[in-house]
Order: structure tokens, then sequence, then C-alpha cells
């Protein structure tokens, strides 16, 4: 393993090392926990299906204020087009290079980093501190931090504070926030019409011709404006599907599509409005939703002036309040009740070639969050 004079970043390159693609935890978690176990953090492992997830926590008292992350990491693509190795962490130019450096396990290693830190100049800190971690965030997120949130509810084990490592940076670490995202529903349609001959057209009834014009219609509906906190309710069509061959008219056509919504709208309102101009079309179809995440927003509170208040006591820096871009595990975690925040380094080069991030970065982070744990616990 490459050696350097930061503890982060040594832990960060120890866990890019192990090529946790999702569900593959690949040892992340029990590494992690060995350096929380000598804090005084209590280790619960929750398995559920394929993914396994790590509760620690140290404390029993409120306020709790959790770290919440994921160990997997999205596939590399072809190892041929990267520079290095993506799992062989490397220091080069200043920056950590490797996948998983921004999203997230820089922000990992920032957490257990700032913990020891913490614990070790306070250790009689009020409330308690907790991590959540799962090895499913970047699949199908069904066995990871839902799961664990549906146990620990279940066993009214609350959290009033989460912070998430997801890289919500653009150009400096600590200039933007995720205090909420938008709410993200998929529709998978299948429009029914008549297979036949392209030479007997009037025999046939071509489904692509047919969905065509509601496709159109959907797309260029207007949805809402957006409001003080969220950009417009965005559609988007990610796959059509249809025929079987050069002469054949095709009989159906499958259509995929995704909203990103804000709360000027509900999943229910906008169902209602596809449905509407899928009738409208006089269409055959069966259509089949699938709600990924209702939108949240930590507008203001503790959480959301801590981080602000320790991004500015660390780096000068104020930070911008920010709900754009995809859905993360806070999703799960808001509907509790919950403050949450999503703060990490800067995510340009996420799930591309040649991950990497800066390597100072990761000791800011650190001292960042160290300091977002003095706001809220001491």
């Amino acid at each position: 393993m490459q050696t350097t004079d930061s503890p982060t970043l040594e832990l960060a390159i120890d866990l890019i090392s192990r090529a946790s693609v999702t569900p593959d935890d690949a040892g992340c978690q029990a590494l992690m926990m060995s350096r929380l176990a000598s804090l005084g953090f209590t280790g619960e492992h929750m398995r559920f299906g394929d993914t396994d997830n790590l509760w620690a926590r140290k404390g029993s008292e409120g306020p709790l204020l959790t770290f919440a992350g994921h160990t997997d990491v999205v596939p590399t693509g072809p190892e041929k087009n990267w520079a290095h190795p993506p799992f062989d962490a490397v220091i080069k130019d200043g920056y950590l290079l490797g996948r998983g450096a921004a999203d997230m396990k820089g922000s990992l290693a920032a957490f257990i980093t700032a913990c020891e830190r913490f614990v070790s100049a306070h250790p009689d800190h009020r409330g308690s501190i907790a991590l959540l971690i799962t090895s499913d965030e970047e699949g199908p997120a069904q066995n990871g931090t839902v799961k664990v949130i549906e146990a620990l509810e279940a066993r009214s084990e609350k959290i009033d504070w989460c912070l998430i490592g997801e890289p919500s940076s653009t150009r400096e670490v600590g200039d933007v926030i995720k205090n909420g995202r938008r709410g993200s529903l998929h529709g998978y349609l299948t429009v029914q019409g008549i297979q036949g001959h392209v030479a007997y057209p009037h025999l046939a009834e071509n489904a692509v011709h047919t969905v065509a014009p509601a496709l159109d219609a959907l797309a260029n509906e207007f949805w809402d404006n957006g409001n003080d906190y969220f950009p417009p309710t965005t559609f988007q069509i990610t796959k059509v599907e249809a025929g079987t061959g050069s002469n054949i008219i095709p009989g159906e056509c499958l259509v995929h599509f995704n909203f990103r919504y804000c709360t000027e709208n509900t999943a229910e309102s906008l169902e209602k409005r596809v449905l509407t101009i899928l009738d409208r079309h006089s269409l055959k179809y069966d259509l089949q939703w699938h709600l990924s995440g209702r939108p949240f927003l930590t507008d203001k509170g503790a959480l959301v002036a801590a981080s602000q208040n320790a991004i500015r006591n660390v780096t000068g820096r104020e930070t911008e309040l920010s709900t754009s871009g995809g859905t993360s595990d806070g999703r799960f975690i808001a509907p509790t009740g919950a403050q949450v925040v999503e703060l990490g380094p800067i995510n340009a080069t996420i799930h591309k070639i040649d991950e990497c991030v800066k390597a100072e970065d990761l000791d800011t982070l650190s001292l960042i969050y160290e300091q977002i744990l003095v706001e809220l616990l001491v």
C-alpha cells in the first residue's frame, strides 16, 4: 500500500484497494469497524439479501449524529483505458486516483479520522455518534440503507442529524452542500399494436407510430416551474424498444421514462397526468410505475447551520445550498424526521474513467466533519 503522512489518505487508499463493486463490500466495513471499535463504537452487522450493512454507534443518549455512506462502487469500465489500475490507488500530481476516490471512499476515510480526532479531544461529548454504511447504494438500493432504517425505526432508534458523504462539491471542497433532493419516478410503458408485413400496412397497426404522438406530447408537457428550493420537474425518455426485423411492422413498443420531480408535484399527480395524455391518444397500453424516492428538504436547522459554520471555519468559504443532481440514500432517512445534508468532495469525475479527488481535499473534508461534530456535540 502506498504510504503518506495523512491518516485520511492512507485509509482511503486501503479502502480503494478493495474491489467492492455493488453489492460486494470486499471487507471495507470490517476495516472501518476495526478503527471504530477502539473509539468505543459498538458495531452491528446487518446483512439483507446480498447486501452488507454496518450500523456502528457510540453512546446511547440523544441527540444522535449519523454519518451515512456506501462502500460499493460502480464498475470500472475497460481497465485498459485507465491511466493506472482502478483498484491500485495512486497519488499523482496532487490527486488521489482510483475507483471510489470521490464516490465515496474518500468521504468514508474522512468520517473515520474525524471521529478519531474528535473522540480523542472530547471523550465525554454529549449525545451519540453513529455510522450507517451500506454496500448497495449504487445498485438497486433495496437491501441497503432502506432496510437498516426500517430496523432502526422498528426499535424506535431515531437519527436526529444525518450527514451523507456524497460528493456534493463542484469547484472547491465545501462550496456546495445538498440539503434536499428531487423525487424520482420511473414509468415502464408497453403499447400494443398489430404486427404485420411492411408491404401491407393496412393489415397491421404500427405500435411505434401509434405511441409517437403521445411521447411527443409528454416530452413537451409543462410540468411545473419549480420553486425556491427545487428546479422544475423534468421528464426524460430513457429507452425505446420495438421491432423484430426489417420487413416487419412492430406490434409492440416498450418505452421507459423517468421524472425527476420537485415538491410542486407528487408521484400521484404525475401518474394521473401521464394517464390523461396517454388516454387522449387512444392507446392500447400497460403502464407500470416504480417510485425510487420522494423529494425531501432540510431547509433550516442545526445541521445546516453547523455544516455552514464548519465549512466557513475550516476553509473560509460560504456554502451554496442545492437540491440538484440525482437521488441519494437520504430519501430513505429524511422521512423518519431526521435533518439530512450531503457534504463530500468534488464530483467532477464520479463514475468516470480515472476517477480522482484532490488529495488535500480529503484532509480538509475530515477537518470539516470534525468541526461539525464539535458544533453539534460539544
